[in-house]
């Protein structure tokens, strides 16, 4: 769409809105550093340089008093609901350390309120200082084998979405999905194909072979490299790479050495943070974070700039609308004192300042949420009996647990461990960490209630749930015995969602998550109390984890080996099947 004053103001015909001057332009497109001042009309940007002949007595004046002016930051992977925050309320938290957009497929409130839902929340972003640009998921629940959801995602779902304006491409391709060539997938693909969108992948912990096969399926980028060497293999392969760094996967420092150690060019090479948490990001910082963290790594501070905008602005094809201060792009644009030191002093989102030194100039305000979005939690009660598994006539049984990896939340093991039989129930064992996990379907589908056992928690009683859990949603739930699951899992019902700690038959916290039981209007300062009490409550149940339920809130998800747990039971993520958990019984 040609915007007529924008184009009256770029060609010196109209008097801009806002101008900004005395600036220091970072431009991320030729990598120089010069004196310019930026004329912006509406939420555009229309002119860069000498812009006096496109002001007036009109024209509202920001003075950058020499400041470096660089381009909004932009997150090239991102589960916005996975922080736990209205689309609003998050907008409000990362946008104050300058990131103005995000890639991200809304797939978590896809899979509990479909397409109704993803729409809302696009409508929602709309109205923050963050732009979301939208990858409809190749296929959604993304799980394998597929557990139950309140929505699938597939081809006919496709056929509408893809022609929305806010989707820019396939997103969180499963590399299983490729390789077992789900017939589904395929189907997107060739929509994806005859509607000129891109494909980008999900492809952890892969060898040459699948980084081959993902390649020639014409995946153009991914977000998963638990090593610089799988990195390199990637770019090597023709994939542009996003470099992950969260508290739940911390892999920056590791991956930046392609760049540092193997000498790789950084055009093809972006910034994402996946999943984040307002604990996490309060007082740390987002994506201007992760540009610190390269620079301290030996990056050159226009070089890192470039890798949290242009660069992945390219890679998805939005750089005609973000990623560079130029002509056309919207107004969405950061001063910054120090670019090794990178922090936005000032946010200045779609023309308008949003944040100074780190602080928002208004209060968010969430819109009115819909029934549908509300009453989403459709389940039949569990008793205690219900969540301990039995051996009928048998002493003892020798168990597979999922063990939780101290390092990386999303990576899980197996143990094998020896539990005692009493009355044809088997016992939880605290002394070797071997405690109960549970997945209850509450989308009223089924009424799948698969318990089996993890190992790593450390809970020594009651027991810790959450309705908000990727990929699926379901309610999951650790603990040391039944009754305490049960309530676990029933207050959570109760409240339509949330976070939950019990013990002896008491709720000890709830954090209510209301929408879509995922995410809440909270304020990211409430939300980051919120998290830190929950977690101060589960390591009075003996966790010594530093954050249970950033442990207990990954289980389900199947795409990282080696074991996870949905509604259909133990998973082993290698072999793509729901397994036993209980390997002999004496």
């Amino acid at each position: 769409m040609i915007h007529q004053s924008l184009l009256d103001v770029a060609y010196g015909r109209k008097a801009a809105e806002t101008v900004i001057t005395g600036g220091r332009l970072v431009n991320v497109l030729t990598g120089e550093i010069y004196q310019a001042d930026v004329a912006i009309e509406g939420t555009r940007i229309a002119a860069v340089g000498d812009v006096k002949s496109r002001c007036d007595a009109n024209t509202k004046v920001i003075p950058a008093d020499g400041r470096f002016l660089t381009p909004g930051l932009i997150d090239g992977h991102l589960h916005i609901e996975c922080s736990k925050l209205s689309v609003t309320m998050f907008a409000n938290l990362v946008s104050r350390y300058g990131t103005t957009s995000a890639v991200s497929g809304l797939d978590q409130i896809l899979v509990v309120a479909g397409l109704e839902g993803v729409r809302e929340f696009l409508n929602e972003s709309k109205r923050s200082p963050l732009r979301v640009f939208w990858g409809a998921p190749a296929k959604a629940p993304y799980t394998v084998p597929e557990s139950t959801v309140g929505h699938r995602f597939g081809p006919d779902e496709h056929r509408e979405a893809q022609l929305w304006p806010e989707c820019v491409g396939l997103w969180e391709t499963v590399q299983e999905f490729i390789e077992i060539g789900d017939d589904e997938v395929r189907q997107a693909f060739e929509l994806a194909a005859q509607n000129r969108l891109p494909i980008f992948g999900c492809a952890p912990m892969s060898d040459d072979r699948r980084i081959a096969g993902i390649a020639a399926a014409g995946v153009r980028l991914d977000h998963e490299s638990y090593s610089a060497d799988e990195t390199m293999q990637k770019l090597r392969n023709g994939l542009h790479v996003i470099i992950r760094e969260s508290a739940a996967a911390p892999f920056l420092n590791e991956n930046i050495q392609v760049l540092t150690k193997f000498g790789a060019a950084s055009n093809r090479i972006a910034f994402c943070t996946d999943d984040v948490s307002a604990s996490d990001l309060l007082g740390r910082g987002h994506l201007d974070h992760l540009v610190r963290m390269a620079v301290e790594a030996g990056v050159e501070p226009v070089t890192a700039i470039q890798m949290a905008t242009i660069n992945c602005a390219s890679m998805y094809g939005i750089d005609q609308s973000v990623g560079s201060i130029a002509p056309g792009r919207f107004a969405d644009i950061l001063m910054v004192d120090d670019l090794a030191d990178f922090r936005a002093q000032t946010v200045i989102a779609g023309g308008s300042v949003f944040a100074v030194d780190g602080q928002p100039l208004e209060k968010p305000t969430p819109p009115e949420r819909a029934p549908f979005l509300r009453d989403t939690i459709v389940l039949d009660r569990p008793s205690g009996d219900d969540l301990v598994p039995t051996a009928p006539g048998k002493e003892t049984v020798q168990v597979l647990a999922m063990s939780l990896n101290p390092d990386v939340a999303f990576v899980r093991s197996r143990k094998d461990a020896n539990l005692t039989v009493r009355q044809g129930k088997i016992l939880a064992d605290i002394d070797q960490d071997i405690i109960y996990v549970a997945v209850a379907e509450r989308y009223g589908k089924t009424s799948n209630l698969p318990v089996a056992f993890v190992h790593g928690f450390g809970l020594r009683s009651g027991a810790i749930a959450t309705s908000a859990a990727p990929d699926d949603n379901n309610i999951i739930c650790v603990g040391t015995n039944g009754d305490d699951m049960a309530l676990a899992i029933n207050e959570i019902a109760k409240a339509g969602g949330g976070q939950i700690v019990v013990r002896d038959g008491e709720v000890l916290d709830l954090l209510p998550l209301p929408i879509g039981g995922i995410v809440a209007d909270l304020t990211p300062e409430s939300m980051s109390e919120r998290e830190q009490a929950l977690d101060k409550h589960a390591q009075e149940l003996g966790s010594k984890l530093p954050s249970p339920f950033g442990y207990l809130y990954f289980l389900s998800i199947t795409a990282i080996p080696e074991y996870a747990i949905t509604d259909l039971g133990l998973i082993d993520c290698t072999a793509l099947q729901v397994i036993e958990p209980i390997v002999e019984a004496h």
